[in-house]
């Protein structure tokens, strides 16, 4: 009955969401706005749930994680350019990581979904949730690790000249 209870309590701890999201969505002002029926209308239902609702895809399940060709990753919610290829790396968590963005692209909030404080990034145009910033990215560059969802991503390769 005691490991009964203790699972609950720890499933109760991982499921529970935190409101930090959506608050910083509606405080911020951003310049892309619209509705959640708007949003809706135009995101994939798996998109909404992660751009809006600061959802996670499956980790090793983006097509985004290899991508080694040069381009710009995008906002897919409103296009916003935040990543390029070469910020890119390898980090083995089965998510797109960079250890930096374009300067002003992204804004930042904090969720407490796992039952710890995260610091969480958003695009800087619409708010719509991207990811993690961890600080166990490459030493030699920022340190930084922007654990981004694929699905909250799109890819636009470099022109070739």
């Amino acid at each position: 009955m005691k490991n009964l209870w203790i699972i609950a309590v720890l499933f109760g701890l991982i499921s529970c969401k935190s409101e930090a999201q959506q608050e910083e969505q509606k405080t911020r002002d951003y310049k892309v706005k619209k509705t959640e029926n708007e949003w809706k209308a135009e995101l994939t239902q798996e998109e909404f749930n992660i751009l809006r609702k600061a959802g996670t895809e499956r980790p090793f399940s983006s097509p985004l994680d290899d991508v080694k060709e040069s381009g710009t990753f995008v906002c897919a919610a409103c296009g916003n350019e935040l990543y390029e290829t070469k910020h890119k790396f390898d980090s083995g968590t089965g998510w797109p990581s960079f250890d930096r963005a374009f300067d002003g692209s992204l804004a930042m909030s904090s969720d407490r979904n796992l039952g710890y404080e995260r610091s969480e990034l958003l695009c800087g145009d619409c708010g719509g949730h991207l990811g993690h910033l961890f600080d166990d990215g490459p030493r030699e560059t920022t340190g930084k690790r922007h654990c981004i969802n694929g699905v909250a991503l799109k890819f636009i390769p470099k022109q070739k000249k």
